[in-house]
């Protein structure tokens, strides 16, 4: 998997996230629709499915074609798609998002940046992705996605969302966040 995003500290902490609050939901709902936007490597994909989503309500993106082969060959319904660009219109219970957080670096090498950099400020691929996901998230619908303290902070409230830090990890440099975000 080298052109693949990699799991690491942040992709675990958001499976870890999910592993907790996912079973949860799905006793509430056994036909829970569940969409990841940027399923890289797979690892969350997984966490969903072990939570006990159905595969069938399991649907991802990613706008890496490696990614995509990737996930395909690991099951799971998946294409490619920059954010919601090419999902189809519907509405899910639970959209999750790993997003590139970072803040725009001159020195990082292209063929990594569209897997890490978020923009100049490092939130505006955060931005653009709650926007959009307004017309893909059920009204009672929940949304999990990972920030760094590198990035300029995301003002869900001002989009008209509610978050709440569910988890976090400190690092060397940084601050990873887990959201669980709500309408």
């Amino acid at each position: 998997m080298p052109n693949i995003y990699q799991p690491a500290e942040d992709s675990f902490l958001l499976a870890e996230v999910l592993k907790k609050k996912l079973p949860l939901l799905v006793k509430k709902n056994l036909d829970l629709k569940f969409l990841e936007i940027g399923c890289g490597s797979g690892v969350i994909l997984r966490a969903a499915f072990d939570s006990g989503i159905k595969k069938e309500n399991i649907f991802s993106c990613d706008i890496n074609p490696d990614a995509v082969a990737h996930c395909i060959d690991l099951g799971f319904s998946c294409i490619q798609s920059d954010l919601f660009d090419k999902i189809p219109a519907q509405k899910y219970d639970v959209i999750v998002f790993n997003p590139p957080y970072l803040p725009e670096d001159e020195r990082e090498p292209e063929d990594s940046k569209r897997a890490t950099t978020g923009g100049k400020k490092g939130n505006e691929i955060i931005l653009r992705f709650l926007e959009e996901a307004k017309k893909y998230l059920k009204k009672e619908g929940r949304i999990f996605l990972i920030t760094s303290s590198l990035a300029e902070d995301v003002d869900f409230e001002s989009l008209g969302y509610f978050a709440r830090e569910v988890s976090s990890k400190k690092m060397f440099f940084e601050k990873i966040t887990a959201w669980e975000v709500r309408r």
